[in-house]
């Protein structure tokens, strides 16, 4: 059953679709209420589940977890105090929505599409594989390079109260606890049309939160477990930085395009042989099947550079000595200026050694 107040806003989206004018435009976000309406349909109270019988045990487990987190989060992170997250909802697939993303052929800036209320993204979420898949052709035909892949959460910012679903519940507890902070972060500040800047605080209070929760339930071994997989996604992230520099140096003084190709395919070749060594080395085979893709511009344009203001994010709360309200107020006030102007304000903050908040001393795990 829809709520007289889900409805309410579902009937204000809709009266503001029909001024937008492209035909493109009212169907993708027909889509998109249709799969939120979809989702909002099978969501249950997780009380609900967690009593039902039938409802298998691990997933109990997890659901009382959530529960757990949920409440950590208002009371000790200062995340809103609101229903999401009190619901449950099995889609019966493996991810919520599915993400394309293009860039031209010689370039790793993504293209961007631009979207009511969150602003300008630089990718465009579908909740239908098959209509993902279509649009990622379209793209591939017109010269873009293209990837397409699938996300287990995502967040409508506040706007409605969002569940938790299965595709959140398939990795490990700090997993599903830092999803849960990271989105409500995205509720507590957001800034349209700056993807890197939201991923990234919304990172940071997913670190931070994970690293009080653990010192709070005391489970040093879980952390220690977090901690260094945690380093080693820095470590693959590192990795694909250099890539997308030598890329983006490439591209900028090579001529003409054939020359440019021939330098893309030894960069990407080169990258596959050094993640090699360095997975083989460290005994670390996460990312083995990303990588064995047929990789292009695409897929390296969103990884990596949404981590790169997380130090800047967490100098930044060094500096109110870990008091997260103040944290946010700062984060607010910082987000309201225009992009210039944020950008010279995070600029404050980057080069400033951090302390015991950093979730990751890199140079001490590496040696483990």
């Amino acid at each position: 059953m829809v709520s007289s107040q889900l409805q309410f806003k579902l009937i204000f989206v809709f009266s503001l679709l029909v001024l937008l004018p492209a035909c493109s435009t009212l169907s993708y976000y027909g889509q998109a209420i249709s799969g939120h309406m979809d989702l909002i349909s099978k969501q249950r109270p997780i009380e609900d589940v967690i009593e039902d019988k039938t409802a298998a045990t691990t997933l109990k487990q997890k659901l009382i977890l959530s529960l757990r987190a949920r409440q950590f989060a208002t009371q000790e992170l200062h995340l809103p105090d609101n229903e999401s997250y009190s619901q449950y909802a099995d889609l019966e697939r493996p991810y919520v929505v599915w993400n394309v993303v293009a860039t031209p052929p010689y370039s790793i800036k993504p293209q961007e599409w631009c979207y009511l209320f969150v602003g300008c993204l630089s990718y465009r979420g579908v909740f239908d594989k098959t209509e993902a898949e279509q649009l990622a052709a379209e793209l591939r035909q017109a010269g873009q390079d293209v990837s397409v892949f699938g996300s287990a959460a995502y967040s409508t910012l506040g706007y409605f109260d969002d569940p938790l679903l299965n595709t959140m519940m398939r990795h490990g507890d700090a997993n599903l606890i830092g999803v849960i902070f990271h989105e409500l972060a995205h509720q507590t500040v957001y800034v349209e049309s700056d993807t890197a800047f939201n991923e990234a605080f919304a990172s940071t209070v997913e670190q931070e939160g994970l690293r009080r929760w653990f010192n709070k339930v005391g489970n040093p071994d879980e952390y220690e477990k977090y901690l260094q997989k945690k380093q080693l996604r820095h470590e693959f992230y590192a990795l694909i930085t250099r890539t997308r520099e030598a890329l983006e140096n490439a591209f900028e003084i090579s001529e003409p395009e054939k020359e440019k190709q021939r330098q893309k395919t030894a960069i990407y070749n080169a990258f596959k042989q050094e993640y090699k060594t360095w997975s083989e080395s460290r005994g670390y085979h996460a990312f083995d099947n990303w990588m064995q893709r047929d990789l292009n511009n695409s897929h390296l344009a969103l990884i990596a550079t949404y981590q790169d203001l997380v130090p800047t994010f967490i100098n930044m709360l060094d500096s109110v000595d870990g008091d997260l309200k103040k944290f946010y107020e700062m984060v607010e006030t910082i987000g309201e200026k225009d992009k210039e102007t944020r950008e010279t304000l995070l600029a404050l903050y980057k080069g400033i050694k951090t302390t015991s908040r950093e979730n990751v001393n890199y140079d001490t795990l590496s040696k483990k």
